[in-house]
């Protein structure tokens, strides 16, 4: 099962991950956890977005 982003909702995408990590990284979070978040986030892009929404930290 492969997913594949491409086109418009690929740039979307791209620019939702960026915006997540922006935020994790400028969040009061522990080094560790930003670190987790960001490596989650960049490996399963799609996926790791809705659990940043979903659990990620809060400012």
């Amino acid at each position: 099962m492969e997913i594949e982003v491409g086109g418009f909702l690929g740039l979307v995408l791209l620019i939702l991950d960026v915006w997540a990590i922006v935020r994790t990284v400028r969040s009061g979070a522990g080094t560790g956890s930003v670190v987790l978040w960001v490596v989650i986030i960049l490996l399963l892009p799609v996926v790791g977005l809705i659990l940043w929404f979903l659990f990620g930290p809060k400012d």
